[in-house]
């Protein structure tokens, strides 16, 4: 099930990454060149609830598709963390937490799943509200403006990507202590 519509969905999360990236290439003004980036990282990441909603509801949920999809998701946020910390609206430092927590949730799972452990490490719900967290900060802080005269989406998206930043943290332990036991087991 390699191009299934949901995996073709999955595949457009990947494929947006240098898409958003281009947008700030464009010789248009910035606050365009925000409205189009923020537009299109919306887009890409509801086709996430799109793509599993489609799959399910089809009948062509897949291994693929199950390997493909938090792939493209951690591609699309690593990749629009890396642009906003180019854009100098997102402090390196906490791009590094959450990226460096993605590669090294991703290790763990793939490690956990070789030793037919992996439902020690299945996602929880602290790692969805971080997710969501994510989410919401990155199109505020791509946004970069007042939204609806009301709401200053750098300062709001700041806080948010903080927040995020201390839930991906706050993860990363919870799913190591859930893995420690088969970790002692297998360091025997």
């Amino acid at each position: 099930m390699f191009l299934t519509l949901p995996t073709l969905l999955t595949w457009a999360r990947i494929a947006a990454i240098p898409l958003i990236a281009g947008v700030f290439h464009l010789p248009f003004d910035e606050a365009t060149r925000n409205i189009v980036a923020t537009s299109m990282f919306i887009v890409f990441a509801l086709t996430d609830w799109l793509d599993g909603w489609l799959a399910r509801r089809l009948n062509q949920v897949s291994s693929f598709g199950a390997f493909l999809d938090p792939v493209a998701d951690k591609f699309l946020v690593c990749a629009s963390l890396l642009i906003l910390v180019w854009l100098h609206r997102v402090d390196t430092l906490v791009a590094l937490v959450i990226i460096g927590r993605e590669i090294a949730i991703s290790a763990l799972r793939e490690w956990m799943a070789q030793i037919g452990a992996s439902r020690s490490v299945a996602v929880h719900m602290v790692g969805k509200v971080k997710t969501v967290t994510q989410m919401v900060a990155i199109p505020f802080l791509l946004y970069d403006g007042t939204l609806f005269r009301l709401i200053d989406t750098r300062t709001w998206g700041t806080v948010l990507i903080y927040v995020a930043a201390v839930l991906t943290i706050w993860s990363m332990v919870y799913y190591l202590r859930k893995a420690l036991p088969e970790i002692r087991a297998r360091a025997r």
